[in-house]
């Protein structure tokens, strides 16, 4: 051990290493201080006068020795958080003495290459994650969003939505949040589709069409989600914001009827309507159809379109169509051959948009439903295993005056 004779040698030397080996024994030492009071205020004493040693490397060691320490003293501590970068960065992540009020106020002064420092605390409160935003350091905000258990406010959430949807970096990181609002998750949806819609190598391997579709069957599915979501966590602006912009049309009404997701259909009704969505779903749910095609008219619908949602009102009471993938089928392919014989073959140009998407849903729902089929026919035990077409008209099939396609 040693004494403080040596103790008072080494502080006075002109050596910094020699300083600065003084400076940590007297920090942690007072750290660790539980003797008489005179020898706890004498340490005290010789602690403080290190803070004005010129030397950074003496003031790192007097950090060091008391940096994680909730004894260490907070007039030392504050001073040292103020110190050289190499030293303040130390204490602002580690040191259990710095109070929110402290933290929150350095936060607003200190450099931007100190502000990971205090991201990197063990605990950051919301109040200090909003001042940090405040700094608008991209890094800053990059980290505090890849911290899951930091609770950032929905708004806060929504405006650097608004700010960087154009920012990939930031869109993968925000829709990571779960308590992004459901507009700000919308919006970034949207760019991202774009943005992966842009890309060469989407170009280069899909038709335009088959992009169109694809991205478009892609939006309604995010679009129906996030509306399931928001109106399963109450968020009524959702759909008021989707309907100002458009987004809420017969196309998405009917997916989400066709894929189970009730609470956002009943709460676009409700907005289309002007009646509360529990009034909706009791109607939806329980109504008779001449109910469920009142409630329909009430938003403006033509008489046919009100009788074809009425019509999958019906069914979606009688099948699970949330996962049921053959019950859509089933549902979708019911539908197009009700209207077609119903108007014999020639639909009302009100209906054009909804018979449309039916059409293009049984084909994806058609598909859906087929993967795996033939492998799991062929793996069963089956005596005859074989096509149906005998040897003599597959050689029909395959003659030489078969029409030879072109090359793609």
């Amino acid at each position: 051990m040693i004494g403080y004779g040596e103790f008072l040698d080494l502080s006075r030397s002109a050596d910094s290493a020699a300083r600065a080996q003084a400076a940590f024994l007297v920090s942690s030492a007072y750290v660790d201080h539980s003797g008489p009071e005179d020898e706890r205020a004498a340490l005290f004493a010789a602690l403080i006068s290190f803070l004005e040693d010129s030397s950074v490397k003496v003031r790192a060691a007097l950090a060091y020795g008391m940096l994680r320490s909730d004894k260490a003293p907070r007039v030392a501590i504050l001073a040292l958080a103020d110190d050289a970068p190499i030293i303040s960065r130390a204490v602002l992540q580690h040191s259990p003495v710095l109070i929110e009020t402290d933290l929150l106020g350095l936060a607003r002064r200190v450099g931007e290459e100190l502000l990971p420092a205090i991201v990197a605390r063990d605990r950051v409160s919301p109040r200090l994650a909003n001042v940090l935003f405040e700094r608008e350091m991209r890094t800053v905000n990059l980290e505090l969003l890849a911290r899951s258990e930091i609770e950032i406010d929905a708004e806060r959430l929504a405006l650097l939505a608004e700010a960087y949807a154009d920012d990939a970096t930031y869109r993968g990181a925000l829709l990571k949040r779960k308590t992004l609002p459901a507009h700000a998750r919308w919006l970034l949806v949207q760019q991202a589709a774009t943005a992966i819609r842009a890309g060469r190598l989407v170009q280069g391997a899909l038709m335009p069409q088959r992009a169109e579709r694809l991205f478009r069957d892609a939006a309604d599915n995010a679009l129906c989600a996030i509306g399931e979501q928001a109106a399963a966590n109450r968020e009524q602006g959702f759909v008021r914001s989707a309907r100002g912009s458009g987004d809420i049309n017969t196309r998405i009404l009917m997916h989400a009827l066709l894929h189970g997701q009730a609470l956002f259909f009943a709460d676009a009704i409700g907005q289309l309507c002007g009646v509360t969505p529990a009034k909706v779903f009791s109607i939806l749910g329980q109504g008779a159809r001449v109910s469920v095609n009142a409630l329909l008219a009430r938003s403006g619908m033509s008489a046919g379109l009100r009788n074809l949602l009425t019509r999958l009102v019906m069914f979606a009471r009688d099948v699970d169509l949330s996962g049921d993938v053959a019950a859509r089928l089933f549902v979708v392919t019911a539908l197009i051959e009700e209207l077609v014989i119903e108007h014999d073959g020639l639909l009302p140009d009100e209906l054009s948009e909804g018979f449309a998407y039916l059409n293009e849903q049984n084909l994806v729902l058609a598909r859906e439903a087929s993967r795996g089929v033939m492998p799991t026919f062929v793996s069963g035990e089956i005596e005859d295993n074989r096509f149906p077409h005998s040897e003599t008209r597959v050689a029909e099939l395959m003659g030489s005056d078969r029409i030879a396609l072109p090359a793609a």
